[in-house]
């Protein structure tokens, strides 16, 4: 092998660090609903060329945060993807499709261990002191773990993409209830009752829980982008 055959490589891309500065802007809000983008105006403003903005915005796209369309004249506009309940609901039936059957198979292969772990994780959703950003990761962690004894490769990249379209909704829905007083003792025990239901190692049970935690979710989101519509 010729010692160029294979280089060393970063930690991060410059178009895996452009694709996450400008989904942080979208998911604070910075960048609005709707709004278009320019590609030469986020470059000068990230202090990069076009060329890693190109590719980022067209990863967004694929995760369902941007749109891309064509207009008269055949120049291609990218905008935020709106705030919509009929684009909530299809991640969201999606997801069903998927997940319950996932943890149904996974539930028999978790180890105790990482359940009692996971347990951790959970509890520490009670912390009104967790911000939000903490919390979203723990959460996205939580149930890949839960999932990934079962899951293919494919199963994970394509639940990626949908934690990816509905993290938008996610994170309105719980910081519009971040200042309620239940809000995160009923996050704990949302989570809580996921794991219980796997140390009991009944795929029926499993399927269930997993199917009312998400539609819960769905609900919650729908409630806090009513007034967005």
């Amino acid at each position: 092998m010729t010692t160029d055959a294979v280089r060393r490589v970063t930690a991060t891309t410059m178009v895996d660090q452009v694709t996450s500065e400008i989904r942080r802007s979208i998911l604070s809000g910075a960048l609005r609903p709707g709004q278009e983008l320019s590609l030469r105006e986020l470059a000068a403003r990230l202090g990069v060329s076009t060329i890693p903005v190109r590719e980022a915005l067209r990863r967004l796209e694929g995760q369902g945060l941007l749109t891309g369309s064509a207009g008269p004249s055949g120049r291609r506009s990218v905008r935020v993807a709106p705030l919509d309940a009929d684009d909530l609901h299809g991640i969201y039936r999606l997801r069903l499709a998927l997940e319950p059957e996932i943890a149904g198979r996974a539930c028999l292969l978790v180890p105790d261990a990482d359940l009692d772990a996971l347990a951790t994780v959970a509890a520490g959703f009670g912390d009104q002191h967790l911000g939000l950003d903490e919390m979203y990761q723990a959460h996205h962690d939580l149930h890949l773990r839960l999932l990934a004894p079962a899951a293919t490769a494919w199963d994970v990249r394509t639940l990626e993409n949908l934690w990816h379209a509905a993290e938008r909704y996610v994170r309105l829905a719980f910081g519009a209830r971040d200042d309620r007083d239940d809000e995160h003792q009923r996050r704990e025990f949302a989570h809580m009752e996921l794991i219980e239901g796997y140390r009991t190692r009944k795929p029926d049970r499993v399927r269930a829980l997993v199917r009312r935690h998400l539609e819960e979710n769905e609900a919650i989101a729908r409630e806090a982008i009513a007034p967005t519509r």
